[in-house]
């Protein structure tokens, strides 16, 4: 019996080791990377949202405390939402260019598909907007909002690693 379940398992297929990536980018990827205009656009547009982000949050922040500036806080989010469809649409560009695929790129992978969550999220929010008090308070508006901008976060974060890492294989 032990020679037949062993004979068995010579006969499965072997595994055969994963293919890995040298870097973050190959020779050919960092070339175009370095060479087309989107890489400045992200450059630019990445912390012109941050900046929007950052005043969205102040500006939530202080309608939940004070109850005041809910109009300010709620268009806010909506200057947030579309800055975010434009980064992600010129981002999609730039993968096009550097990994001839508009998302989901091995490199890029994990990045993107945090990235449908907060476009989802801040999606969701829209909605709720334009639905006003019919579908979310004011309240729960607020708080998707925040939920949104959690996973934005999380988001950057990915992001500022893989700069950070692009930096240091440079090096």
């Amino acid at each position: 019996m032990h020679s037949m379940s062993q004979s068995m398992v010579n006969d499965l297929p072997q595994a055969q080791p994963i293919a890995r990536r040298p870097g973050l980018y190959t020779p050919a990827e960092r070339a175009r990377r370095d060479a087309t205009v989107w890489t400045l656009v992200q450059g630019i547009l990445a912390p012109v949202q941050f900046l929007v982000f950052l005043v969205s949050v102040a500006l939530i922040a202080r309608t939940l405390i004070t109850g005041e500036g809910a109009d300010w806080a709620l268009w806010s989010v909506v200057v947030k939402t579309l800055v975010l469809y434009l980064i992600m649409i010129t981002g999609a560009v730039w993968e096009k260019v550097v990994f001839g695929k508009y998302l989901f790129a091995p490199a890029f992978f994990w990045e993107d598909v945090v990235s449908m969550g907060v476009i989802a999220l801040h999606t969701a929010y829209l909605f709720a907007w334009l639905n006003d008090d019919a579908w979310l308070s004011l309240g729960g508006q607020l708080v998707l909002a925040l939920a949104a901008y959690s996973t934005y976060l999380v988001n950057a974060g990915q992001f500022i690693w893989k700069l950070r890492l692009a930096r240091l294989e440079k090096a």
